[in-house]
């Protein structure tokens, strides 16, 4: 299945000016080939406009030459102008339309009721904030603070599920790491282990007294007359 753009009017137009078959309409389009049949019939897409794909660009007459000779080939969309011009990356500040920038607390308050692992500087990329209002959501000194409700920033329109996705797998690759650094330098030297500990006494053998120790004679020889 190719990625036409408008695929029912792609194939009301290929229906009224090739002779295609419905299956590699269907095929071309993303669509059944009963609906291709439909369509053909007027009992789908009825009076609705086909649109040129090879004005569009989604089409070359040779490709379509190419399936009519043979109704066993399947068509392929011609490759995008624009696809090998890379896109300028985004600089500064993310912009946000102004009916949304009201959404930006509730969005900041989700971040630290359910992912505190995520930066101040990562949540202002992320939704076109600053850290002062971070700071005063998360201090509740925000001016509508008694109005702010954690909601998720996709939900809000202020990011994609993909960009929100990437930045808490980094914060949390992060986390992970400076816990295990932190429990690292905070464990102490362990135990060695019963066996590993050399006896260094025998105490199969009488312990003899020190020199200056007096024996139990001497301590006794005081009281005999």
């Amino acid at each position: 299945m190719a990625d036409i753009l408008m695929p029912k009017a792609t194939a009301v137009w290929l229906i009224d000016n090739t002779t295609l078959t419905f299956d590699q309409i269907a095929d071309l389009c993303g669509l059944h080939h009963l609906e291709v049949k439909g369509i053909a019939d007027g009992d789908v897409a009825e009076n609705m406009r086909g649109v040129d794909p090879i004005s569009g660009g989604e089409l070359t007459r040779e490709e379509i030459q190419k399936g009519e000779e043979d109704p066993e080939y399947r068509l392929k969309t011609a490759p995008s102008k624009i696809a090998h011009i890379p896109q300028p990356k985004r600089k500064g500040a993310r912009y946000t339309p102004v009916a949304r920038r009201g959404d930006k607390p509730d969005a900041i308050a989700w971040f630290i009721r359910n992912h505190p692992e995520v930066n101040d500087p990562q949540i202002s990329k992320l939704i076109g904030t600053t850290k002062a209002t971070i700071t005063n959501v998360r201090d509740k000194t925000h001016w509508n603070s008694q109005n702010i409700k954690p909601v998720d920033p996709v939900t809000l329109g202020l990011c994609s599920q993909i960009e929100l996705d990437e930045v808490i797998a980094k914060a949390s690759s992060r986390r992970k790491k400076m816990d295990a650094e932190r429990a690292a330098q905070e464990e102490g030297p362990g135990l060695a282990p019963a066996d590993a500990v050399e006896q260094t006494i025998d105490l199969s053998e009488p312990v003899a007294p020190a020199a200056d120790e007096p024996s139990a004679d001497d301590v006794f020889s005081a009281f005999k007359d």
